[in-house]
């Protein structure tokens, strides 16, 4: 195994012939060639994945545990669909390798844990492939709350269109299906938008959800919303949309000494004077507001958000024997959030975390099943 940030980490990719395989293969192209190797692909698709390996000439594999056996790799990706990451990122850790496996980790939180089990038990890393994390303002955001520019939370706001065609959803079987996706919108789309939210916000300890699918002709939900309370008492609302068009994302974080809004790639920082304590308790005018002062962050330009960053944080994090930035136990607050909130819906009541696995797994069952 390899031990500096100058040695070679031999790589393993399961899922090869999937439509995010590419840029994962191009972040390995853009790492040194004394840095990162592939020794092995595979794919249940035969034919896809043996055209895609023969383009990076790799050694192709259907069966990934022979793949895992012959090529003993350091590293192996996962770019299968979701459902089956849990049971594949194990047979990566019992044949010796880390894993870096596709957003969202799992499609339930008891599958994600025993992913985070299994790689504690074989002294191996998990990292997942939440690579927006790394964007210029999503670091900043964080930097900014860390150093305690925006105080408690007061409040969150999150709105994410995704908008898709039909034509997205006829692309691939799986796609939109409880059995083949585990979701709609929230385990597709909103993954990245719910890890940044928890990533700058925390979780809360209270989630109202509901899902509905409104248009699409799909199993799953094509929008989402819900509404959160977080541990201090703050309220939280969000919405994801695969039916929605025309409006940016948002994000807000809104502390009682200023607020933090994210709107794309444009971070907005708002500075209150007094804070909101402070000016509610000394103000003598009724209808008077603190002073709001906006400034509008700069932050790197380009893509500091992409899969390169993933992976070179990954081999940082075995060369120096330290966690990745995001890893399993990172992960599972968006995927513990969506499960909430699909539960929430279905059982008409709030939910508070952690989760029920048992209650969330019993419920996946019956959708899979055609029961609900």
């Amino acid at each position: 195994m390899p031990s500096s940030k100058n040695s070679t980490f031999r790589y393993a990719i399961i899922g090869c012939a999937a439509g995010i395989a590419p840029l994962h293969l191009q972040a390995l192209a853009q790492l040194p060639a004394s840095a990162a190797q592939i020794v092995g692909m595979s794919d249940i698709n035969a034919e896809r994945g043996a055209a895609r390996a023969a383009e990076s000439k790799s050694p192709f594999f259907v069966d990934h545990r022979e793949m895992l056996e012959r090529t003993k790799p350091d590293i192996a990706v996962i770019c299968t669909p979701h459902p089956f990451h849990a049971p594949l990122a194990i047979d990566c850790f019992v044949a010796g390798a880390h894993v870096l496996t596709e957003k969202p980790i799992a499609v339930e939180v008891q599958e994600a844990d025993k992913m985070i089990a299994a790689a504690e038990a074989a002294g191996r890393l998990l990292a997942i492939n939440f690579q927006q994390r790394f964007r210029p303002a999503v670091e900043k955001a964080r930097a900014l709350i860390d150093a305690g520019e925006i105080g408690p939370l007061v409040r969150t706001l999150c709105l994410e269109p995704w908008f898709r065609p039909a034509a997205y959803y006829r692309s691939a079987s799986w796609r939109g299906t409880w059995k083949g996706e585990g979701g709609g919108v929230l385990m597709n789309q909103a993954p990245h938008t719910l890890d940044i939210l928890c990533h700058l916000a925390g979780l809360p300890t209270k989630v109202w959800g509901w899902t509905r699918t409104r248009v699409h002709q799909m199993e799953c939900e094509d929008s989402a919303q819900a509404m959160f309370e977080y541990p201090n008492g703050a309220p939280g609302y969000f919405t994801a949309s695969t039916v929605e068009a025309g409006v940016q994302s948002r994000l807000q974080v809104i502390g009682d000494k200023g607020a933090l809004e994210l709107v794309g790639d444009q971070l907005t920082l708002y500075h209150f004077d007094p804070s909101l304590p402070e000016h509610r308790l000394n103000a003598t005018e009724m209808f008077s507001s603190p002073t709001v002062k906006s400034e509008i962050i700069n932050v790197p330009e380009g893509n500091g958000g992409g899969h390169l960053a993933i992976y070179r944080d990954l081999q940082h994090a075995i060369a120096e024997g330290r966690r990745p930035r995001i890893d399993g136990r990172e992960a599972l607050m968006s995927l513990e959030l969506a499960n909430a909130i699909v539960l929430s819906s279905y059982t008409d009541r709030a939910v508070t975390l952690p989760l029920d696995r048992a209650a969330y797994a019993a419920l996946l069952n019956d959708l899979r099943a055609g029961r609900k």
